[in-house]
């Protein structure tokens, strides 16, 4: 697969291991006595309900966050990246604040241009060598992949990112993170703000990435798709278990089975001892036997019960009325001031309808959501809505309109002010706001916590349609099968758009797609929806000839070609350089030995000179032999050398 950074050569450091590893967050230990072993290029999800310590362990693998004990080994020289969590309004174009992430590659750019104005044909030469090794020259070629795949069209990349939406800088932080040439990395909820294409696009691009990966997600066919393995977090325990999310579940479930029949069995055994003991504790002959029993229970190591239950118990209200049909929209057109999004648009809601929404990033679905809301004016064409209609509309947006300084009890008393307070508590109990929780001020809640307050405000509204745009969004996994089930039982009628497959095979039974301005129904499941972006995707990267990126193109080949020859020059030259100063000194070794080999052949030599001198000349003419054999061997390794390289036009 393209979009990736390839070395000539990959060698992967063994392991990352943590061994007896306990760490805390404020004094709370999260993960207690965890020893782990991961190998280089596996793809890891990292399991566990709110607050268990998931992001606390990426932190602790980043260098963030401290062990209270035990040992962190992972090679010193790994590359580590993450999405950073906020993005501040930059002037920069999308494009560059997404080169920036790599700062090698930056800071070999900055050289070069200092290199360049001074002249030094020595430094840019090496530099440029670098570049090319580091895959400088088709850096912008990979980002530009990436940015596509998450949903960005070409005239975004010059865009400011000051421009962009907060959930469109979320993506552009995930491009960042994706384009470095990372050895380990770390993604926490990638695929929220991501629509369903952008998240099959990721699926296989993390697949196929060489890097090694730890991803925490709640979705859980995503998860089943790019890991080998799961590290689940559990009672302040920390397993690895081998294969995807489905796999977990199945060895969780029968782990727990075994767990609750050794409680049950345990139980049993321990009844039968008390009752021993009740019997016979008092009987003389028996009280050895009976003191005995009582030593077995105080050894006994308890087993726990087996403990599954989820904190989220709701299901949607019946509404009031269930009219038929609840909303008919005919030959309708939809869009902005700017431009027109849907044209000649048709739909009949009743009852019971369970229609999901498939589509491309901006193709209309959200847009489609807002017109059956009403949120935005329907262009002509024709809306009936039935007198008891009673909309459930929600969307990321609507978070903003929680109010930060009330709390969950005060949102529900706003919309009930009659109903007693213990029936707003067990209520809001159901979505896990229990205790303080359901009295505190909502603002520092996270994204899950108020995407969770929102759903149970808009549940309590008894509504008989249902319009819920990408409702899964920071919800963890026990919330989104709590949500799946409530929806699978609700009676009114329901359009929905999400990016989580589970919850679209499991509640829609009818898909529409959104496309071209029309809505269509689509004849197939989520696999051929998958195989119709990748044919969409195949032809856009087939586009017909262009006259002004054709002369870019051999602009770049140009430059490209320069840079290589510079780059290869800077190879060869000390090579010749070194041949050169090896000929200069065997030339001259050569003669010195040859004077001295003449003199030794002379009869007279012997006469003329002592004994000592003729010794200490005859070690010179050793020491010149021995100097010139390794002379010549390294002369024919240079020339070897320097024959690989290519040969230079």
């Amino acid at each position: 697969m393209a979009g990736f950074y390839q070395p000539a050569a990959i060698i992967r450091p063994l392991m990352i291991a943590l061994r007896q590893v306990t760490f805390a967050r404020a004094g709370r230990p999260l993960v207690i006595d965890a020893s782990v072993q991961l190998h280089a290029g596996w793809k890891v999800g990292v399991v566990g309900a709110n607050g268990c310590g998931k992001s606390s362990l990426f932190a602790l693998l980043a260098g963030e966050l401290h062990a209270e004990s035990g040992n962190l080994e992972m090679p010193a020289s790994w590359q580590i990246a993450r999405v950073a969590q906020e993005t501040p309004a930059l002037p920069d174009s999308a494009i560059d604040f997404v080169l920036d992430g790599d700062t090698e590659l930056r800071r070999i750019e900055r050289e070069l241009t200092e290199a360049e104005a001074k002249g030094d044909g020595e430094a840019i030469g090496h530099l440029h060598a670098r570049y090319g090794e580091i895959g400088g020259y088709s850096a912008k070629a990979r980002i530009a992949e990436v940015l596509h795949g998450l949903g960005f069209t070409d005239a975004d990349f010059a865009r400011p990112v000051a421009d962009f939406s907060g959930g469109w800088r979320v993506r552009l932080n995930l491009a960042r993170a994706l384009s470095c040439r990372a050895d380990l990395l770390l993604l926490d909820e990638p695929t929220n703000h991501l629509d369903l294409d952008a998240v099959f696009w990721l699926e296989s691009w993390l697949k196929n990435t060489p890097a090694t990966l730890l991803l925490i997600s709640h979705d859980r066919d995503f998860l089943d798709a790019v890991v080998g393995q799961i590290i689940s977090i559990d009672l302040q325990r920390l397993s690895l278990t081998s294969g995807g999310y489905s796999d977990y579940e199945r060895a969780r479930a029968a782990r727990l089975a075994n767990q609750q029949s050794a409680f049950e069995a345990q139980q049993r055994e321990i009844a039968h001892l008390n009752s021993f003991i009740e019997r016979f504790r008092a009987k003389a002959t028996k009280a050895r036997q009976a003191q005995s029993r009582i030593k077995m229970l105080e050894r006994m190591e308890t087993v726990a019960a087996a403990h599954v239950d989820s904190p989220f118990h709701f299901s949607f209200r019946q509404p009031n009325a269930l009219p038929d049909p609840l909303l008919s929209i005919e030959k309708a057109s939809a869009g902005y001031v700017d431009r027109k999004i849907l044209d000649n648009l048709s739909m009949t809601l009743r009852p019971g309808c369970r229609i999901g929404l498939l589509g491309r990033n901006g193709a209309g679905k959200s847009t489609l959501i807002k017109l059956l809301a009403g949120a935005i004016a329907q262009q002509g064409g024709e809306r009936k809505e039935a007198k008891a209609l009673n909309i459930g509309y929600f969307a990321q947006h609507q978070l903003e309109q929680l109010r930060p300084d009330e709390s969950p009890l005060q949102h529900l008393a706003r919309l009930e002010p009659t109903t007693p307070e213990q029936e707003l508590r067990d209520y809001i109990g159901g979505f896990d706001f229990r205790g303080d929780m359901a009295t505190r001020a909502i603002e520092p809640f996270s994204g899950g916590e108020k995407s969770r307050l929102a759903l149970a405000l808009l549940i309590r509204t008894k509504p008989n349609l249902l319009l819920l745009d990408e409702p899964t969004n920071h919800l963890d996994l026990e919330m989104r099968e709590a949500l799946t089930f409530a929806m699978q039982d609700y009676e009114g009628g329901m359009v929905f758009v999400s990016h989580d497959r589970h919850l679209l095979r499991t509640c829609a039974d009818e898909l529409l797609l959104v496309a071209d301005g029309k809505v269509t129904e689509f004849d197939g499941d989520l696999d051929d929806y998958a195989a119709w972006l990748a044919s969409q995707r195949n032809a856009e990267k087939s586009p017909e000839p262009d006259v002004a990126a054709e002369k870019s193109e051999r602009l770049q080949q140009r430059a490209d070609a320069k840079a290589n020859r510079q780059a290869l020059l800077a190879q060869r030259r000390p090579l010749v350089k070194e041949i050169e100063q090896l000929e200069k000194k065997l030339a001259k070794w050569h003669e010195e030995k040859s004077t001295l080999e003449a003199r030794f052949a002379d009869p007279d030599f012997y006469a003329a000179v002592d004994r000592l001198k003729s010794e200490e000349m005859h070690r010179q003419a050793g020491l010149l032999g021995e100097q010139i054999d390794a002379a010549e061997m390294r002369w024919l390794e240079v020339h070897d050398a320097l024959d690989l390289l290519p040969v230079i036009d």
